[in-house]
């Protein structure tokens, strides 16, 4: 079979693939490839009036994000909220970390991540966490179990802060808050760490009353459904599982699993609902909220709508009988940050998943280590990018070779072969067999061209998801104009390199026979790099180095067989 028509035909079964997930798309339903079309984040962060209720499987508040002035009596399950005011706040900082706690809840309700700079404004920290019109994404914890006509604490009460120190001195910031609620204290302790964005959260709930209690520790995320800020420019159909936003969660039993925001709606996510191991997070593209409840604890997951548009992934976590009079600690450990995979795989087993290469995990893991051993030597991720390259090229040489040089004798028989077409005509039967016995006579394996590139295209797939996925990118620049892999060429420089190499490229295959065929193949120089002004530069500049080694390759194995030829015909 011929390259070319081998080349079109995969180029006519992605457009169909493309047009489907188009249509797919068009009737609301999730892209074949990417996230969900990000929809429109809620006009505000007010609750409905209804949503101080509990949910009726859990007992946890629906209400996210509520707001009201401190010392106001707190919302109870079942009831109204009161109406939503100016939240009172508290702002703590380390050296990685700024966060901001609303008094009502003890909630999370901004993080800005110090060390990591912002998309837009790059002298400005990047926000993960933020509760403000349009947008709601926060994290929060309370306790439930209370009996009828009593409420404990949960993430709607009013806390107070019982700790001064607002900002890390040493090596460790302690804040605490409490509320008490129907003879129950709540006291909330979060741990920061200098250079870390795990946090360590302990709840400790005191029975102040005179008769036992049976409470619930809940731990929660909620977030809605907008497109984050933050996200890869590359389009959503190439992003694969680079571009999931939504809640995950991972137990030894099922692993990791993703539910998108539409399963949700349509109460079709399927996920471990029973375990007593594992951790939960909401994950977007480069960061994560994750909390890990302690292990070994029995507990129950849930994934629920609360709103439109608005969604929590929660764990509950029964603590036993607690006596009147005593105290029990459920310490838990709270991620917020960057989706740094070393750090998470310490943080807790199987964490680091939430960097998600999809089914190439085999491939795309061993390529992630490589990349950061070749960082630890060059400091710099595009000079990484370029090595790797070379690495990569290396240990495919002898496949490419095999197909160059299969391009190379076709090109030689080139003029024999439209030889046969005129002499045939539409005699197919013929015109094939009298090409057969040219490609045995000239030892030429007419597929020699196109079984190494397919035995290549599960690594370059890995790569790309690699290179997508990778934080590490996020900000970090190469040389001159590339100030940030991770996003695209500012003057489309390495776009255009890309294009002039793949035309290079085509001068040294061998010219179709089909004028049509040739005219086809002459624009796919312009497609391909076309489509590359969409993608990261980290990306760009890795396929600019392949081409120009290919190049380089393609030549020397051409020339060879050009020279060999000439010398057998002397």
């Amino acid at each position: 079979m011929d390259i070319r028509r081998t080349i079109l035909l995969m180029i006519f079964s992605f457009s169909l693939l493309m047009l489907w997930n188009s249509w797919q798309v068009h009737q609301g339903n999730p892209p074949l490839f990417g996230a969900p079309p990000p929809k429109a984040a809620p006009a505000a962060t007010t609750p409905p009036a209804d949503a101080g209720a509990a949910s009726s499987q859990t007992g946890v508040p629906t209400a996210p994000a509520q707001v009201s002035t401190p010392g106001a009596a707190p919302t109870v399950p079942g009831t109204s909220p009161a109406p939503a005011t100016q939240a009172q706040t508290v702002i703590v900082k380390s050296d990685v970390l700024a966060l901001t706690f609303d008094l009502q809840g003890a909630q999370l309700i901004r993080a800005e991540l110090l060390m990591v700079p912002g998309k837009d404004d790059k002298k400005q920290p990047f926000v993960l966490l933020s509760r403000e019109a349009g947008h709601t994404y926060v994290v929060q914890s309370g306790l439930t179990g209370a009996p009828a006509g009593s409420l404990y604490p949960t993430h709607l009460a009013n806390y107070k802060l019982v700790t001064e120190a607002k900002e890390l001195s040493g090596n460790t910031l302690v804040v605490k808050f409490e509320s008490e609620s129907s003879g129950v204290k709540l006291i909330k302790t979060f741990t920061l760490t200098r250079g870390s964005y795990a946090i360590a959260v302990d709840h400790q709930i005191e029975n102040l009353s005179a008769q036992p209690i049976t409470p619930s520790v809940y731990l929660q995320i909620t977030r809605d459904g907008s497109d984050p800020m933050g996200q890869s420019n590359t389009p959503s159909f190439l992003q694969g599982p680079i571009s999931f936003t939504g809640p995950a969660v991972y137990s030894e039993q099922e692993k990791f699993q993703k539910i998108t925001f539409p399963e949700i709606e349509k109460r079709k996510a399927q996920y471990i609902k029973q375990a007593d191991n594992g951790w939960f997070a909401m994950v977007q593209h480069y960061f994560v909220t994750a909390w890990v409840p302690p292990q070994g604890k029995a507990r129950s997951y849930e994934v629920t709508e609360l709103e439109k548009n608005l969604f929590a992934v929660r764990s509950i976590e029964a603590v036993g009988t607690i006596n009147p009079g005593s105290q029990v600690s459920v310490p838990t450990k709270l991620w917020v940050g960057p989706q740094d995979q070393s750090e998470l795989e310490a943080v807790a087993p199987g964490l680091e998943l939430v960097v998600d290469y999809g089914l190439l995990t085999i491939i795309a893991k061993p390529v992630f280590t490589l990349m950061t051993w070749l960082f630890s030597l060059l400091g710099n991720w595009g000079w990484t990018i370029v090595a790797l390259t070379f690495l990569i090229k290396a240990a495919f040489y002898p496949l490419s070779a095999a197909s160059y040089r299969s391009m190379a004798k076709m090109k030689l028989v080139a003029p024999r072969l439209q030889a046969l077409r005129e002499k045939f005509g539409d005699d197919r039967q013929k015109l094939n067999t009298a090409m057969m016995e040219m490609y045995r006579t000239e030892k030429i394996n007419p597929l020699g061209g196109c079984l190494p590139i397919v035995i290549q295209i599960p690594v370059f797939i890995s790569l790309y998801y690699v290179l997508g996925s990778s934080v590490e990118l996020r900000g970090a620049p190469w040389v001159l104009w590339i100030e940030d892999l991770s996003v695209q060429d500012p003057y489309f420089i390495l776009p255009l390199i890309m294009m002039a190499t793949m035309f290079i490229q085509m001068k040294l295959n061998p010219t179709p026979p089909d004028p049509i065929q040739a005219k086809v193949m002459m624009f796919m120089p312009l497609v391909f790099g076309g489509m590359m002004f969409f993608f990261p530069s980290g990306l760009v500049l890795y396929w600019c180095v392949n081409n120009i080694l290919s190049i380089a390759q393609q030549w020397h194995i051409t020339n060879t067989i050009a020279k060999q030829a000439a010398a057998s015909h002397r």
